[in-house]
């Protein structure tokens, strides 16, 4: 997946979850930022970020911040939608017959249904961008909603799908998620009752570059 249009700038705060303020060039913008996730170990004042430039009509900022170099050096694709794009894109390289996003399971819609042969799936897909002393964290903000996703493939493994919950990594040398239970104890419980009941587990690790993300290895 690549972006259009980056230009590089300087994070200066984030008055809010939606909106940064960062420096072009010695000219202060207002961006959004496409992750309401608190990310407050990447987004420090003087850290590097990148921005793109979609170029849609009626648009209220010029950018959006898709990435950030932590201080560690480690380059960060905080983008929420990018996960999604590049597991579409991974799973057209693999052996499918069918691959249907957006999926209507029970009150949810999962991300991905899948056909091979006579067996059927469903992926939900989560991008991590949580990183503490080499391994990956999920979620960084509670999510009730993460919680019900996995209570749909615990009830879709019952029904006879392969279920599989995917973490797209979003910065490289990590290859291992495991849930924030601090920050969302329940999560940390439904994930292992995910197990349990044999929903697979997919660790999804990525390439990052400025203006590009992309899965490598899973």
């Amino acid at each position: 997946m690549k972006y259009k249009n980056i230009t590089k700038a300087t994070f200066i705060k984030r008055p809010n979850r939606f909106i940064a303020v960062v420096d072009i060039d010695g000219k202060e913008e207002i961006v959004h930022v496409k992750n309401t996730g608190r990310c407050k170990e990447l987004l420090i004042p003087g850290c590097e970020v990148w921005l793109t430039a979609p170029g849609t009509s009626d648009r209220k900022t010029k950018y959006d911040l898709v990435a950030v170099r932590k201080s560690t050096g480690v380059l960060f694709n905080i983008d929420s939608q990018a996960p999604n794009k590049v597991v579409k894109e991974w799973l057209a390289k693999q052996d499918y017959t069918k691959v249907v996003p957006e999926y209507t399971y029970g009150d949810s819609r999962i991300d991905f249904y899948m056909e091979r042969g006579d067996s059927k799936y469903l992926m939900e897909v989560k991008g991590c961008t949580l990183e503490i002393d080499g391994m990956g964290y999920f979620p960084d903000a509670p999510t009730e909603r993460g919680v019900k996703h996995i209570r749909e493939l615990i009830k879709a493994k019952k029904d006879g799908y392969n279920a599989a919950l995917a973490y797209v990594i979003q910065m490289d040398g990590v290859t291992e998620v495991q849930p924030n239970r601090e920050m969302h104890p329940e999560f940390g419980t439904a994930m292992d009752e995910a197990r349990e009941s044999g929903v697979d587990i997919i660790f999804l690790c990525c390439h990052v570059e400025s203006d590009s993300l992309e899965i490598v290895t899973g």
